[in-house]
């Protein structure tokens, strides 16, 4: 029996030893800095991301999801050793990325070589993270497509996003806050805690402060009765992550706490600076 194989793209910050470990393959995304274009984590580091702004503060980056013709190569080259794919990728409210995977699956469907399912995570970074590393575990263990596909969607509403920026231009810019633009607008030196729901960002409360943004964070894991795994994403600040995590340590045992790097795919609409938690609750009881 041939196992299901796991795409995801370069927004869910999983780690080279986690991808190799659970068999994922990443699609990423690509950001561009004026004339220059590259593969999110593959031509263009974390850091290199962070020097190229410093050098050119004012060139903003612009991100651009994988094509269809991208994805439609990577199930191309999977279909050597499966013949079941989940596709699990970056919320359809945040960019084309999910949208292009269904274009290259109805294409590459007419073959009839491979099953492909996508799913819309709803989700970025480490929500989307989890549900990859969850769907990957089931597949390893040889289960269905189907049953890896439901597994997948059932982590959907039990996974839950709070961040903050410190900037807001570069969400302005990259068109990622539409609906709450008006309510950011009047805004001078006010951290806005923002919240994925059903997929898309809403603003959940404004505060001053950077200190009072972090003790947000912690409240708001704090407020769940279970939780199964957290994650705390973060870029330039790893003594903050590192603290918060230290903290959260009476709250959530360390083993279920991940810390991730946001790589340059979604620092190019957050900025330095930015940090957030993700919270999967696990089943539902």
């Amino acid at each position: 029996m041939r196992r299901v194989r796991i795409v995801t793209d370069s927004t869910a910050d999983l780690s080279p030893d986690i991808l190799k470990s659970l068999n994922i393959t990443v699609v990423p995304l690509h950001v561009r800095f004026g004339d220059e274009e590259y593969r999110d984590r593959v031509d263009l580091s974390e850091d290199d991301f962070f020097a190229h702004l410093q050098r050119q503060p004012n060139v903003l980056p612009v991100t651009l999801p994988p094509s269809a013709a991208e994805f439609e190569a990577v199930y191309a080259s999977l279909a050597r050793t499966t013949d079941a794919i989940l596709s699990i990728h970056l919320s359809a409210r945040l960019g084309q990325t999910c949208q292009n995977a269904i274009v290259a699956k109805e294409r590459y469907i007419v073959r009839g070589v491979c099953r492909v399912t996508v799913i819309n995570s709803q989700s970025t970074s480490l929500g989307l993270g989890f549900i990859v590393m969850e769907a990957a575990r089931a597949a390893l263990a040889g289960q269905s497509l189907d049953d890896v596909a439901r597994l997948a969607r059932s982590m959907l509403p039990q996974t839950h996003v709070l961040f903050f920026v410190d900037s807001l231009e570069y969400l302005q810019r990259g068109g990622r806050i539409g609906k709450i633009q008006a309510l950011l607008d009047s805004m001078i030196n006010v951290k806005p805690l923002m919240r994925l729901e059903d997929g898309e960002i809403v603003l959940m409360e404004k505060v001053r402060t950077r200190a009072k943004a972090l003790e947000r964070l912690y409240e708001f894991v704090a407020d769940f009765p279970h939780v199964e795994r957290l994650g705390i994403v973060y870029s330039t600040t790893p003594n903050e992550a590192s603290n918060l995590a230290r903290r959260l340590g009476d709250i959530v045992p360390q083993e279920r706490v991940m810390l991730a790097r946001y790589g340059p795919g979604l620092a190019a609409h957050l900025g330095p600076a930015a940090m957030g938690v993700v919270v999967y609750e696990g089943p539902e009881r």
